[in-house]
């Protein structure tokens, strides 16, 4: 009799156990916040954060504009952006925009690097005043360093589009091609010159 009730006691102590595991990991899987970015071609920019300890997931797209469903050959008034998913427990917004900045050209107002035109300038779309003061700041920072106008916009979450499914996860997909276009655009050459070797 001892036997069964202890063997029911223990049952019952497993039991909630694995409750309270399943209730604090979804939890946990729930701590995520979301960033849009815009910096240029969305593969880099998707490739870039990818490497973030602390981004759960990148998702390339269309941000900004206001006409429907932005397409890779028809997103007039959209930047092409990524929106970075991250758990702030392990990686802070403060440290994404680091990771931003040294991998754009805060300069160009035309574009980045090779591909130039309204699509490919740079945005930190922010979704808080805290994210707006966050940017601003960061940005400000960049101009007194440098002594030069920063082009870098930041603007209010407005609208984000995913892009076409061949167009996520590009770097990983076609490694050779998305080799072949970052040399041949000159971004790494640019950033380096930029921000020393620390970046993407």
């Amino acid at each position: 009799m001892l036997a069964r009730w202890i063997c029911a006691a223990l049952t019952a102590a497993l039991l909630a156990a694995l409750i309270i595991a399943s209730g604090s990991g979804s939890g946990a899987a729930a701590e995520t916040k979301t960033a849009i970015f815009a910096g240029g071609c969305f593969w880099c920019m998707e490739a870039a954060f990818d490497e973030v300890d602390g981004v759960t997931d990148t998702t390339s797209g269309y941000a900004g504009g206001t006409a429907p469903n932005p397409t890779y050959g028809s997103h007039e008034g959209y930047k092409e952006a990524v929106k970075v998913t991250y758990a702030p427990a392990k990686v802070t917004y403060a440290e994404l925009l680091d990771h931003y900045w040294r991998n754009i050209d805060p300069f160009d107002a035309n574009g980045q690097f090779c591909d130039k035109g309204s699509a490919y300038q740079s945005v930190i779309f922010v979704g808080n005043d805290a994210e707006k003061a966050l940017a601003e700041k960061t940005k400000q920072e960049i101009a007194d360093r440098f002594k030069q106008t920063v082009a870098t916009e930041v603007r209010p979450v407005t609208t984000f589009t995913p892009a076409e499914d061949y167009h996520q996860d590009y770097h990983t997909k076609n490694p050779i091609a998305y080799k072949y276009y970052k040399w041949g655009c000159g971004r790494a050459e640019r950033l380096e010159q930029i921000w020393g070797k620390a970046h993407s």
